[in-house]
């Protein structure tokens, strides 16, 4: 499983990097991905993050 952030999207609202830090962290005032490949133990929140996006910046590949 990937998370991905549009940068072009993403209001910097920090709600993904505070649920799911394992994944998402902000970066200034974007969130971006700190990993490669999502860790198993953190799969529901990162699917948590992108479904609580107000923007919808968020995508996840299966």
């Amino acid at each position: 499983m990937k998370a991905k952030v549009n940068s072009d999207t993403c209001i910097g609202c920090n709600l993904c990097a505070d649920n799911c830090p394992d994944v998402f962290k902000m970066d200034g005032d974007l969130a971006v991905v700190i990993v490669d490949v999502v860790p198993s133990n953190a799969e529901d929140t990162a699917r948590e993050a992108a479904q609580n996006c107000p923007v919808e910046a968020i995508t996840i590949e299966e």
